[in-house]
């Protein structure tokens, strides 16, 4: 893709701002964008609302100092395509070609390099935030927007939209080489991983990306994978469905660009409710229409009419609760997790991807710095049994996750009451930050934007 420059990055800049002057004072702002990656309703403003509309690229990639300087709505995918032709890639590249950086950041994101780079905001030395109030300011850890640099992640969109910001890159090779190792013991599982994150290695080969799979307790597998510069290259956009291979391949390679985008083409597993990984199906389903954006779009037609909902209770089969979730638990908790969830929730498979920060602790999202962890991610929906109410299943998920210390993210459904959910997202620190940098409250409350009303 081309690079924007500087010149129609203060453009952009400039057309935010007119954007938010015409907003009607005491009126709600928003950004004015049609698609999202989040599993939460979003409700319409009666007006345009912010214009990011120029604010969707690469500004500046430096291959000298592995940095790149990035607008807050450019995807993945434009970022990928910016940085993988000079060998490097964002530290954290998160698993769906349309995220957003700004997105990820303050709403968080996770993939295969978390074990040793964290989250994608722990990349970020600097960026530029138009506030709640209509201000732009320019926020780093060691000036006088500190307070906010620390906030910014997890507020979702709450304190502010981030126009420009400054990230590390990492060296990628042509090839990813991996290694699809199956355990029979979850215990078994979590002791490699731990292994892996303690030395960087495993039976003495170096790991640069790490996740894996749980079929069931019986059955899952860790996948290990280093960068090299040449090997095999399998092809899953076509006939092939990636998570498959897992079970019949012990070894693989993909070129850089389609292991970032390995889980994108089938949506993890999700496509398989689409049918596109029948094999009748998917010779005729194209494959550019092979994305998670595209599933995104059939699920919220779906979330809007309810055409197959009204077919399954005509058919007489019961309603279904919607459990997309990803959840961070403890390393040394994390098999506890998994074997709980396995005998009350009745989905599978589970993603498992490890994660420790880097260097500090961030208040909205207070997980312990240098502690283990593990992202269990499970996306689908569950038969609501007689005498339960919809979100019952999320609800217990909840509650199991706290009481094992760890944390969920809030891209998805939630039903934390206001005092617990303050407690568990830094109610505090987000509330002075709120105070400074938004103080008519323009922008929508982050637990009336995670949580509203139920």
């Amino acid at each position: 893709m081309a690079l924007q420059g500087w010149a129609q990055h203060r453009h952009a800049v400039d057309t935010l701002r007119a954007s938010y002057a015409r907003i009607p004072p005491g009126d709600t702002v928003r950004l004015a964008k049609k698609t999202s990656n989040l599993f939460r309703p979003r409700a319409a403003a009666g007006y345009a609302g912010l214009d990011v509309s120029g604010l969707d690229g690469v500004v500046e990639v430096d291959p000298v100092t592995r940095t790149a300087e990035v607008q807050g709505m450019c995807t993945y995918e434009d970022l990928v395509d910016a940085t993988l032709p000079h060998g490097l890639m964002p530290l954290v590249v998160p698993q769906l070609r349309t995220i957003t950086l700004g997105g990820a950041v303050t709403g968080l994101g996770i993939e295969a390099t978390s074990w040793r780079h964290g989250l994608p905001h722990e990349s970020v030395s600097e960026l530029d935030i138009m506030t709640g109030a209509g201000e732009l300011v320019t926020a780093r850890a060691d000036n006088e927007h500190a307070e906010l640099f620390a906030a910014f992640p997890n507020s979702l969109g709450s304190l502010g939209y981030a126009t420009r910001l400054r990230i590390e890159l990492q060296p990628i090779g042509p090839r990813v080489l991996l290694r699809n190792l199956r355990f029979d013991d979850l215990d078994e599982l979590l002791d490699a991983v731990g292994e892996v994150m303690r030395t960087g290695e495993f039976a003495g080969q170096p790991v640069d990306v790490m996740d894996g799979v749980v079929f069931r307790p019986g059955e899952s597998y860790l996948v290990l994978g280093r960068f090299g510069a040449d090997g095999p290259a399998s092809d899953y956009t076509g006939q092939d469905v990636y998570y498959r291979s897992l079970r019949s391949k012990a070894t693989d390679g993909l070129t850089a660009h389609d292991y970032l985008w390995r889980w994108d083409t089938d949506w993890f597993w999700c496509s398989a409710a689409f049918g596109a990984q029948h094999p009748a199906v998917r010779r005729v389903w194209p494959r550019r229409y092979r994305r998670s954006d595209v599933y995104h779009r059939i699920v919220r037609f779906e979330n809007r009419y309810g055409v197959a909902a009204r077919i399954e209770r005509r058919l007489g089969r019961p309603d279904r609760e919607r459990v997309v979730q990803d959840v961070e638990l403890p390393l040394d908790r994390t098999a506890e997790f998994l074997r709980w969830f396995a005998a009350n929730v009745p989905m599978a498979p589970l993603w498992v991807c490890p994660l420790r920060l880097r260097e500090r602790e961030w208040p909205l999202y207070p997980m312990h710095a240098g502690t283990p962890y593990v992202n269990v991610g499970f996306w689908g929906t569950v038969p609501i049994a007689p005498g339960a109410r919809d979100g019952d299943v999320n609800r217990a998920v909840e509650q199991r996750v706290f009481e094992l210390g760890g944390h969920k993210s809030l891209y998805s459904d939630a039903y934390y009451d206001r005092e617990t959910f303050d407690r568990l997202y830094g109610g505090p620190a987000y509330r002075a930050a709120k105070d400074r940098y938004d103080p008519d409250h323009r922008l929508t409350d982050l637990y009336d934007k995670v949580v509203g009303r139920r």
